[in-house]
């Protein structure tokens, strides 16, 4: 058993080298090695500058309506590097608002939605919508008077879609006006369920690309 074992473990590692390798040495075609075709590679790293600032704020964080403006200040003024670690991380959500929207614009242009790529558009889309959901609930997440009247406002905008608003207003104030309830949902959704969200729709939308190739050439 202890061989066996022994044996999957290396069969496992070697083919993780194998795709690692496979990736590394996969050509990028002429036609995008363009500086259009890097705001998805840049958009991905700022994704991983938001992680890590992300898990270094949420150490400190109190995600109540008592204790979160306090933390954030705590974090600004008495966290070692804190300051900079929060600038980086609101700096950086702005940049993938604007390098996320490059991208789209770029994928109109060279008119890579089309067939048979409709689905990775329709992912990449998705993956707008996302971002714009995590700036707002991180908005919001200070609780001072922007972040309270953020959540006001947001929460109200969804109460106002036809048919499902009166369950949208419920779901995200976490009853029928907007409390403490509503600032742990949110960040809920910040610190969990987006990202999941957002990993998820990026590895098929990453494989999607490794399987059909780089379009958009002009």
């Amino acid at each position: 058993m202890a061989i066996n074992s022994k044996e999957n473990v290396k069969n496992s590692e070697a083919s993780l080298t194998d795709m690692f390798k496979d990736l590394a040495s996969h050509p990028v075609p002429k036609h995008a090695r363009s500086y259009m075709f890097c705001f998805g590679g840049i958009t991905f790293l700022l994704f991983l500058i938001q992680i890590i600032t992300g898990i270094l704020l949420a150490i400190y964080y109190k995600p109540t309506p008592e204790l979160a403006y306090e933390s954030v200040i705590f974090i600004e003024q008495d966290v070692w590097m804190g300051a900079a670690i929060r600038s980086i991380h609101n700096i950086a959500a702005n940049l993938m608002v604007i390098t996320v929207l490059a991208h789209m614009l770029r994928v109109i242009y060279t008119g890579s939605y089309k067939p048979p790529r409709q689905l990775n558009w329709i992912i990449g889309a998705c993956l707008l919508i996302v971002v714009f959901a995590f700036c707002f609930t991180g908005y919001l997440l200070p609780w001072d008077q922007l972040g309270y009247w953020a959540a006001v406002i947001g929460t109200k905008i969804m109460g106002s879609i036809p048919w499902l608003g009166e369950k949208l207003l419920l779901l995200s104030q976490a009853g029928s006006k907007v409390t403490g309830y509503t600032l742990t949902r949110f960040y809920a959704l910040h610190i969990v369920v987006l990202p999941v969200i957002a990993i998820f729709s990026m590895v098929i939308h990453f494989l999607m690309i490794r399987k059909q190739g780089i379009s958009g050439g002009l």
